[in-house]
């Protein structure tokens, strides 16, 4: 494949800029005044037993029931803001920052509910996501135990560092027919699945991030989430030869991902890096593992016909990276694109801790599905 010769650059997302004071906040950023330093400690809610009217096999009418459930022991002010009508530009709300930094998130945090309130949001978002460990459910309840970690530690003003101010919302009205998205979004955390009649037509954009990387102690368990990432990539990266290493390695250094918040058109139209093609039968097996720690974060139904439709694609798919193959170091950064597919994955120094070392930005958007194919 023809690479693409560009100048060396240095990316910074525009999420990371508007943390930084340099678009959005020019100063300290506003801050919502619902968000707490609560840890509500996620991992430990339970289920609660009303949710056994909805059965137990899983799927789109388990999940119905579960909100409606949610939203009939809701009151009228919480339900205002739990339920908003649905529309790409409410969607597009999304962000890798603190949620102190970025108020726009639709919906309430988690901190305004009850616990009953708080089990029914597990038991929908469980419905909706991937639960094999690390993955899907299971990494969002690290990424709120990070949140919590880091607000043992951090000083930065009005961020927002605790579980309790992540944000849950329905985007339109859940139901069996029309369009609605559930949306879930904090610090380093968004998840967007989008429905229509029923069926879901949209997985991204999926973003996620962590600090403190690779692993931390926080809510009475070790916390290893995108370790899985990060080495699914650098066993790819490392399987290559020197000749595919070569063809695979980008003009420039990125410090952040290209297609983060509200930065929906950033990816490139001309792909650039190794072609898939030329990967022998066992590098594709391993490149397929790394799309799978991404694609594997919705319900494994779902899971399956995206990772059909991207095992299909493979012929016409690029993989490219910067930095170290071991992708260990500031600024290493892998990317998949193809015809669908475009996932990256980079490292950056630690911002919120002020702790020596790197954390990751990742996120996996669907060039056809994001927002569910949506334009408004």
């Amino acid at each position: 494949m023809t690479r693409k010769i560009i100048l060396p650059v240095i990316i910074l997302a525009a999420g990371a800029a508007a943390y930084f004071g340099t678009s959005q906040f020019m100063s300290k950023p506003p801050s919502d005044d619902r968000l707490t330093s609560t840890n509500i400690d996620m991992g430990s809610v339970e289920v609660p037993d009303t949710s056994a009217i909805c059965g137990v096999d899983p799927g789109y009418s388990r999940m119905l029931c579960l909100i409606n459930l949610l939203k009939e022991g809701a009151s009228d002010a919480l339900l205002q803001e739990m339920e908003v009508p649905y529309s790409v530009a409410m969607a597009q709300n999304w962000s890798n920052l603190p949620a102190g930094a970025f108020p726009r998130r639709p919906g309430v945090v988690l901190g305004e509910l009850s616990i009953e309130q708080l089990g029914l949001v597990k038991a929908i978002m469980m419905e909706a996501t991937g639960l094999e460990p690390n993955e899907g459910w299971d990494e969002m309840e690290q990424t709120l135990n990070a949140d919590d970690y880091i607000g043992t530690v951090s000083t930065d003003y009005k961020a927002g560092y605790a579980s309790a101010n992540s944000y849950f919302a329905f985007l339109g009205t859940p139901d069996v027919v029309g369009t609605w998205q559930l949306y879930y979004g904090g610090h380093h955390n968004a998840f967007a699945n989008t429905y229509t009649d029923g069926i879901l037509v949209g997985a991204t954009p999926s973003f996620r991030g962590i600090e403190p990387f690779p692993s931390f102690e926080m809510n009475g368990r070790e916390n290893v989430p995108l370790l899985q990432e990060r080495d699914a990539f650098a066993a790819v990266l490392q399987s290559l030869s020197v000749e595919q290493q070569e063809a695979a390695l980008l003009e420039g250094t990125y410090r952040d991902i290209l297609a983060g918040p509200q930065n929906d058109d950033a990816i490139p139209t001309e792909q650039e890096g190794l072609s898939v093609s030329d990967l022998n039968d066992e590098q594709k097996a391993l490149l397929l593992t790394a799309i799978e720690t991404y694609v594997g974060d919705i319900n494994a139904s779902d899971a399956a016909t995206y990772m059909a439709q991207y095992t299909s694609e493979l012929p016409d798919t690029v993989l490219g990276f910067s930095g170290t193959t071991a992708i260990n170091s500031e600024d290493d950064y892998v990317r998949v694109h193809g015809p669908s597919l475009w996932i990256e994955f980079s490292l950056q120094s630690n911002k919120s801790t002020g702790e020596e070392g790197n954390h990751p930005h990742s996120v996996w958007r669907d060039i056809n599905d994001d927002y569910g194919g949506n334009t408004e």
